[in-house]
């Protein structure tokens, strides 16, 4: 739908389909890159445009694979959609695109761009400042996985669908006729697809088991391997029926069914926390996080502003800190789940202004 409404407004479009990732072949012996790759087609036939094929298998796996790995290893959970956008679709599709001769990079990202002109006195000239805009969609708004990006990539890039909602863009799609139309939505790993997530940790993380203990004392089962597990995920693995575990200092008893939820991980005994849903250790009133990338201007601290912990999560209120280089957030009100690896990303009057990643 982006690069139809590129045609319409008068644009020489041109249509081209990434290849990042051959997994296996599903059942019908197909893999889906192919799968897509076919759409991509149909799509670029009925619009009138060319369609070119570019292979960055190489560059994902160093990139996006080789750090989402290594982030699971250790115990944290990454997320690998933000890495593709900056150093795959905004790094390597970028400058691709630029070396064949074309002005923007266009993607159906749910996002806007604001370009405000600013004047250098001194030297007399004019400059654009770009700004990251939710999009007019709240429930759809992808800047979260934008937040990584810089004024070079965002002055190269269009957003076409990013003043749009969902139902709209379904119903331009079906106006434009588009063969993708009723096309459903993926939500899997970036460029890979909807696999399992165990699954596909499985081709490079061997199993590790190790102790699953309750938060207040207590072994009650045993954990496949700390990578495979998430802060705030359900833990499943508890027997329909009350239990008796010892303790280090009581003997007590858990009724099953009420459900465990992780809490945290103990990477140097092997040990997966477990705990009630209202458990304590569940929730965190400040944060350290780091690797923080800002889009425009690097902010004025103590800031006053709103972020968020993970995609589509409403914006919770926060204050930025500067503790001596280390920059410290503090909650308005107490945090679930805030779980090492994901990122925090930062809000100002609906302007993504950048974000960093979460520290245990």
């Amino acid at each position: 739908m982006a690069a139809a409404l590129l045609v319409q407004k008068g644009y020489d479009v041109t249509g081209a389909f990434m290849r990042q990732w051959s997994e296996p072949p599903d059942l019908s012996g197909v893999c889906a890159w192919k799968k897509d790759r076919r759409d991509a087609l149909r799509v670029a036939a009925a619009l009138g445009i060319p369609l070119i094929t570019l292979n960055f298998e190489g560059e994902y796996k160093k990139w996006v694979m080789t750090y989402m790995f290594a982030e699971y290893k250790k115990g944290r959970t990454p997320n690998p959609d933000v890495l593709c956008n900056k150093f795959i679709k905004f790094g390597v599709w970028l400058k691709a695109a630029q070396k064949l001769g074309y002005n923007k990079l266009a993607t159906g990202h749910y996002a806007r761009l604001r370009r405000e002109e600013t004047r250098n006195k001194k030297q007399e000239t004019n400059k654009f400042v770009y700004s990251l805009m939710e999009a007019r969609d709240k429930n759809k708004d992808q800047t979260y996985f934008l937040h990584q990006l810089t004024q070079k990539q965002l002055k190269n890039v269009l957003f076409p669908i990013g003043g749009y909602t969902k139902t709209e863009v379904r119903a331009l799609a079906k106006r434009f006729k588009l063969p993708t139309a009723d096309k459903a939505e993926s939500m899997g790993i970036c460029f890979v697809g909807e696999v399992p997530m165990k699954e596909f940790l499985l081709q490079k993380i061997k199993p590790k088991k190790g102790k699953v203990v309750m938060s207040s004392g207590g072994v009650i089962g045993e954990h496949d391997g700390l990578a495979f597990y998430t802060i705030g995920q359900r833990h499943l693995k508890m027997q329909p029926r009350t239990r008796t575990v010892r303790g280090k200092n009581a003997e007590f008893r858990i009724q099953n069914s009420k459900p465990l939820y992780v809490i945290g991980k103990n990477m140097k005994k092997n040990e997966l926390i477990v705990g009630f849903e209202n458990d304590p250790l569940l929730y965190k009133k400040s944060v350290m996080v780091k690797e923080i990338s800002y889009i425009g201007q690097v902010p004025k601290f103590p800031l006053q502003c709103q972020v968020r912990l993970r995609h589509r999560q409403p914006r919770q209120n926060v204050q930025l800190v500067n503790n001596n280089g280390k920059i410290i957030m503090e909650f308005s009100k107490a945090q679930r789940a805030v779980t090492p690896g994901q990122f925090a990303v930062v809000y100002k009057n609906g302007e993504c202004l950048g974000g960093g990643v979460i520290q245990s």
